[in-house]
């Protein structure tokens, strides 16, 4: 047994915790073992485009042509260093995102309460829990106040456990479970209270980490969009594989080389398989939760990400979201008189007096809460010099607000050691009820709370009681002894008055909530708030305050088909219980709307749940709500939640250029595999060509607009039907106008150089070089959706530069050296012939792109 130190409160200073961090290590639950290399080459080597490669080396050698063989195994080795970075690059950004899903933890560090991320706590940290807190490691309480802990994690035993600090610290850890207990463990959920507890163990020596190793490999479900890709290539796949064997067959019989046949078959199959979507998919959603969470927005569940473009209807609390969650006293209330707390003054008035101090005394001497901390700063300033501000009174006991009583109450050991001193506060109907207040001093109490409220001002009452000491005079140093009552409601209260506050707006919700309102998505405030309170902040913020307001008491009384006459018109829901939260998301979905929801408590949890996108607050929001989101603020600013709608929407954009893009890119390189052999003409696409050619597909397809800006009306549109896919018509059909356009020009091409007796090498060369313009063509006309090639070409994008140079330099390469042109079966042309050929792809692409613009004016027309 150990006794617990005084200075443990101080917790640990920077430099200590820094060299246990290093000792120790990372508080977290062994994680699995990262794949090793020759898994990944493994996995690499079975995709089924380096299989196609591999089967070619072979029948290279077999055909005696060990050049060709060896310069196809080169291009394997180029292709899996291009996936190793690839990876590479998406762990960094999962990485990244594991390293902001750790759950934070508030410790004492210095003397100060620093909130830190939970891998970073190690043993003698001081933890600061609360109700809600998912508690960071294994720890021994040095003080609570009527904690219970939902400890089912380890013991199985749903019923919340009750705990007690004791006055010797034990030395090591006991069991979970059982009553009053002075062990809280890692995992488990603070239920009620609140207390410090000093670390014990981290990571895999906590009771969780011993016994829950097989936690640390999750399996994550693949999203819609995944599952739908996933089909598209599997069909595309076999497919194009029943298609080389008829080629490769059609080849044998026509020209009766069976072998080469072979080869044509799968430089055919290679060419069709679209092995870049999986890609693409990985990339995308990975790398876009990864630059999400760089914008102060954590992805918890990447299908949220597709979601988020759908949105209809966002459901935002009001303080601390669409306000700064920061109080300021603004009024007071006594005496049938009102201070406006603003305007300097030398003194406050001797009757507003008692209100602020009643005030502080049901208030925590240190608190976290906006509205005490606001009461303790007025205290400060207005009673320093009076006798109001009682440092010396002992705090005896105190009644927790509930669900039944909006009101707490403080239990204090006043000075006269003869009786003690009850302060309360809480919401004025609640106090007027405490007080017994008759009917017409409670209407007229009333109305003055609505003066306040209208004005934007959060309002709460403040009584006043005596209670006599059983044990007199009474002793400071043992207050347990004094027989109080059980509830609030037995002792004998005096109204004193109303404390009015203000919580700003913050900065930027007006335009943002303008944003969504233009995006076409319905922005609708919930709030435990009155219902003058909530219009005026509505119409600071630019909500429409003309349907009116639904109650808490309202929603209760309605049934559910006037709910949903009524929910289409309404947008401010105020006295809102968090249980009544759950009701409105379900009756907006039964509706048809897409709902994002925002909460930060732990009875917000259903709600976040049931919402199609739950976003919790990561500063003040509990553990639990940050586990049933999908989404979660890291700096709670409600323009966050615009920038996930926006990159969301962006995301999803970039993934359907791509689509286009692959569409439109494979059907020349298909056709041009397919045409020559079926009419008897020289073979003009080779394998290398193909490799040559996804070089400069796969970076485009998932660097390239993976790396896209959002369209400039991406927040200008309506929300796209949850029924929406990647793969519509629209984007297909596009593709495929812009893919059979550049393969007509390629083919003739190929068939004038060919009727001018050029040499198969000669017209290869022609048409190849052609292709490669078209490609980098087609990358800049669907860059963008909404403009045109010329804007597309003035748009940032460092990568893009980057494969645009490096393909054209590779292309000049393989033309004008010789040992280079061999490889790629080219030979020597003209460059007047060259250049026309050139031309001709740029003026199909020009043609394109005029087309496109015409398309888009006739549609603003």
């Amino acid at each position: 047994m150990t006794t617990p130190d005084s200075a443990a409160t101080t917790g640990l200073s920077t430099a200590t915790s820094s060299e246990r961090l290093l000792a120790i290590g990372p508080n977290e639950l062994p994680s699995a073992q990262p794949r090793k290399v020759w898994a990944i080459a493994w996995a690499v080597l079975t995709e089924p485009m380096l299989l196609l490669l591999i089967a070619c080396g072979s029948i290279y050698l077999v055909l005696g042509d060990v050049h060709e063989a060896l310069v196809l195994l080169a291009f394997v080795f180029v292709i899996i260093g291009i996936t190793f970075y690839q990876e590479h690059k998406t762990e960094r950004a999962l990485d990244a995102l594991r390293d902001l899903s750790s759950p934070r933890a508030l410790v004492i560090r210095d003397g100060q309460q620093v909130r830190i991320a939970g891998r970073e706590v190690v043993p003698g940290d001081v933890l600061v829990l609360a109700e809600g807190d998912r508690i960071a490691a294994d720890a021994i309480l040095l003080s609570c106040l009527n904690m219970t802990v939902d400890e089912s994690l380890l013991t199985g035993e749903s019923v919340p456990v009750s705990k007690a600090a004791q006055e010797n610290l034990p030395a090591s850890m006991g069991q979970a479970g059982g009553e009053d207990t002075p062990f809280v463990f890692s995992g488990s959920l603070v239920v009620q209270g609140k207390g410090l507890a000093q670390v014990l163990a981290t990571g895999g020596q906590t009771a969780i980490g011993k016994i829950g190793k097989a936690l640390s490999s999750v399996d994550i479900e693949p999203t819609r969009v995944q599952v739908e890709t996933r089909k598209v290539v599997k069909y595309v796949a076999l497919s194009s594989i029943g298609m080389a064997v008829l080629l490769a067959i059609w080849y044998g019989l026509s020209r009766q080389l069976w072998l080469d046949g072979v080869l044509i078959g799968l430089t055919f199959a290679m060419a069709l398989i679209p092995e870049e979507l999986p890609v693409v998919l990985t990339l995308f959603l990975g790398i876009g939760a990864w630059r999400m969470a760089r914008q102060q927005v954590l992805t918890r569940r990447v299908p949220a990400i597709e979601t988020l473009g759908a949105t209809t209807v966002l459901c935002t609390d009001k303080t601390g979201t669409l306000t700064q969650n920061k109080m300021e006293v603004v009024q007071l209330f006594a005496g049938q008189k009102v201070i406006d707390c603003q305007q300097p003054r030398s003194d406050l008035p001797e009757e507003f007096h008692e209100v602020l101090e009643f005030a502080i005394l049901a208030s925590h001497r240190e608190p976290f809460d906006p509205m005490e901390v606001a009461i303790q700063n007025a205290g400060k300033h207005m009673l320093s010099k009076t006798e109001h501000l009682h440092t010396g009174w002992g705090l005896v006991d105190e009644y927790p607000l509930s669900k039944e009583l909006l009101a707490m109450s403080r239990v204090w050991a006043s000075e006269d050691r003869e009786q003690y001193v009850i302060a309360t506060k809480g919401a004025p109907e609640a106090v007027a009820d405490l007080c017994h207040l008759p009917p017409a001093e409670v209407q007229a109490l009333l109305k003055q709370v609505n003066l306040m409220a209208e004005k934007g001002l959060r309002v709460l009452g403040v009584a006043k009681a005596k209670f006599k000491a059983v044990n007199a005079p009474i002793r400071l140093e043992n207050t347990e002894d004094a027989d109080l009552p059980e509830i609030q409601h037995d002792f004998d209260f005096e109204l004193v008055g109303l404390i009015a506050m203000a919580d700003p707006i913050r900065a930027g919700v007006p335009e943002a909530i303008h944003e969504c309102q233009t995006a076409g998505i319905r922005v609708v405030m919930i709030t435990g708030d009155y219902p003058a309170t909530a219009k005026n902040i509505a119409a600071q913020c630019g909500l429409p305050v003309a349907g009116g307001v639904i109650t808490g008491a309202e929603l209760d009384d309605m049934d559910e088909a006037e709910l949903q006459r009524r929910i289409a018109d309404v947008a401010i829901f105020c006295r809102v219980a968090p249980e009544q939260k759950l009701r409105l998301v379900n009756a907006l979905k039964t509706a048809g709307e897409i709902v994002a929801m925002t909460g930060d408590g732990v009875n917000d949890a259903p709600a976040l749940k049931a919402a199609n996108i739950g976003i919790a607050m990561g500063k003040r929001g509990t553990d639990v709500a940050r586990e049933s989101a999908a989404l979660v603020l890291l700096d709670d600013e409600f323009s966050s939640i615009v920038t996930a709608v926006k990159s969301g929407r962006r995301i999803f954009d970039n993934l359907r250029k791509t689509i286009c893009f692959i569409v439109a890119v494979h059907i020349p390189v298909i056709g041009m595999s397919v045409i020559p052999v079926m009419l008897g003409w020289p073979v003009m696409l080779m394998p290398v060509h193909i490799l040559f050619l996804q070089l400069i597909i796969d970076p485009t397809c998932s660097l390239v607009f993976e790396a896209e800006a959002e369209e400039k009306d991406v927040m200008r549109r309506p929300p796209r039907s949850t029924e929406a896919t990647i793969f519509n018509r629209k984007t297909l059909f596009k593709g495929l106008l812009q893919g059979v356009a550049l393969l007509l020009t390629i083919l003739a091409i190929y068939y004038i150089a060919l009727q001018q007796q050029m040499t198969a090498d000669q017209a290869r060369t022609m048409a190849f070089s052609a292709m490669v313009i078209g490609n980098i063509g087609l990358i800049f006309i669907n860059r963008s959706l909404s403009a045109n090639i010329l804007h597309a070409l003035r748009l940032p994008n460092p990568v893009l530069w980057w494969v645009v140079v490096a393909a054209v330099t590779v292309l000049s390469l393989a033309l004008f050296v010789p040992g280079l042109a061999s490889l790629f079966y080219f030979a020597g042309v003209p460059l007047q012939q060259l250049g026309l050929s050139l031309l001709a792809a740029l003026l199909c692409i020009t043609l394109m792109a005029a087309f496109r613009v015409f398309g888009m004016r006739g549609k603003t027309a």
